[in-house]
């Protein structure tokens, strides 16, 4: 249990063993475990972990589902079971070690998977920086058009006076 991103708690009852079993292969396929579980011995196994924050929550009939890679991924495949099955509840999430309400875990389903979010901040930089660089080409340019009509004011000027010194 050591690892883990996240772990969902649910309440199964209503579902029969087939439904169960094809939860579980859904799960599986992204390398995450659900476990019917028995709450007295989830309740010692959780002493000293991140676990016994759910301690409360190991009442009634307890499937624990535990993901060690994107905590997303899992609460989207159990809100697409709750829609085909609503017999399955979400009690309650540990999502990377914060306690979250079936609301918040429901509410994380609707996030994209995080190599999106990666993709969506790259993006957002890129974006950011080559806007940034315009912006600072614009100035660049600017500053150099004034240095540039210095010189040439200089120039003139100096030209004026080497012309009135030679009519002298």
């Amino acid at each position: 249990m050591k690892g883990f991103q996240a772990v969902v708690l649910t309440n199964y009852r209503g579902l029969n063993v087939g439904q169960l079993n094809h939860l579980r292969q859904r799960l599986r396929e992204e390398k995450i475990s659900y476990h019917v579980v028995k709450n007295t011995l989830m309740k010692l196994a959780s002493k000293g972990t991140d676990l016994e924050k759910l301690d409360n929550y190991f009442e009634g009939p307890t499937a624990i589902a535990i993901s060690y890679g994107d905590p997303v991924l899992l609460v989207k495949i159990l809100s697409e079971f709750i829609k085909a099955q609503p017999s399955l509840e979400i009690k309650v999430g540990l999502i990377q070690g914060k306690v979250a309400s079936p609301e918040e875990v429901k509410a994380l389903a609707t996030m994209p998977p995080r190599e999106v979010l990666f993709g969506q901040i790259l993006g957002g930089i890129q974006g950011t920086a080559s806007q940034l660089g315009a912006v600072l080409y614009k100035a660049i340019q600017q500053v150099l058009g004034i240095i540039q009509a210095r010189v040439d004011q200089l120039a003139e000027s100096e030209s004026g006076k080497q012309n009135g010194e030679s009519g002298k």
